[in-house]
């Protein structure tokens, strides 16, 4: 269950996605944590971002062996795994203007706590039902390029540190069932996790139970240490205890057309 270490498929070589600088600029793009169980984020909304925002770029990461087509537009993608709560906040802005990218579709899916995707449970040596659709999913961006997610913190799987896939898809046809179909795919890449708060994650009970030995960010294969360029998460705290949850934020650009 190790990804493979190199760029996505041929029709996104030559693609650029970039990552708006951290700091003020990132603490300002904040939102709440909480998401809606609505197709498209609602709630309060980022600030359309500065045309002063430094932009920094970034290569595409790759999309990994577990990728799922037709999954759900949805705000919630947690189902009933056991985990910590992750509440995220990621807006797309336009590479070029930074101008945010609205009814983008954010599609993310990772791996349960005891480092297992839906789909291809028991790879990680784990057994446990498998219904082909927990922690997969993604939103429409609102109006600022706000998407919001509700899943838990991921686990982790052999030979790769603790992380999230992400895609983003423009023009894309909701459908009957719930899921989407058609469009453009302008970025796929990966979320990562400050190793200071995994590690107490990684303490909890509900991780704990995951017997495959953990990698850490600065061991992995495909994080190179470019922090929020690279997809670092911005993570905060949703109460006084680790077991409460965070809140995780990134600004995300990427290239149309």
């Amino acid at each position: 269950m190790t990804d493979t270490p190199k760029e996505h498929a041929p029709h996104s070589v030559g693609r650029r996605t970039v990552l708006l600088a951290t700091g003020a600029t990132a603490a300002a793009l904040a939102v709440g944590a909480a998401a809606q169980d609505t197709p498209t984020a609602t709630g309060p909304s980022t600030a359309p971002v500065a045309a002063a925002a430094v932009c920094t770029l970034t290569k595409e990461l790759t999309e990994g062996p577990y990728y799922l087509d037709g999954q759900y537009v949805r705000s919630d993608i947690s189902e009933d795994k056991t985990g910590i709560p992750l509440n995220l906040t990621l807006t797309v802005v336009d590479d070029d203007t930074c101008v945010p990218l609205k009814n983008a579709l954010v599609e993310i899916w990772h791996s349960d706590a005891l480092g297992e995707y839906s789909g291809f449970v028991g790879e990680n040596g784990h057994d446990e039902p498998d219904n082909g659709t927990f922690l997969r999913g993604g939103v429409l961006t609102d109006s600022n390029g706000v998407a919001k997610i509700t899943t838990i913190y991921p686990g982790w799987y052999r030979g790769r540190c603790v992380h999230i896939h992400i895609k983003v898809h423009t023009d894309v046809t909701l459908t009957p069932d719930g899921s989407f179909t058609g469009g453009e795919e302008l970025h796929t890449g990966q979320l990562f996790f400050s190793e200071t708060i995994t590690t107490k994650v990684a303490a909890l009970a509900a991780y704990k139970v995951n017997t495959v030995p953990r990698t850490t960010l600065a061991q992995d294969s495909i994080y190179d240490e470019g922090g929020a360029a690279s997809g670092l998460l911005t993570l905060t705290a949703l109460g006084s205890t680790t077991s409460a949850g965070y809140a995780g934020t990134l600004t995300m650009g990427v290239e149309q057309g």
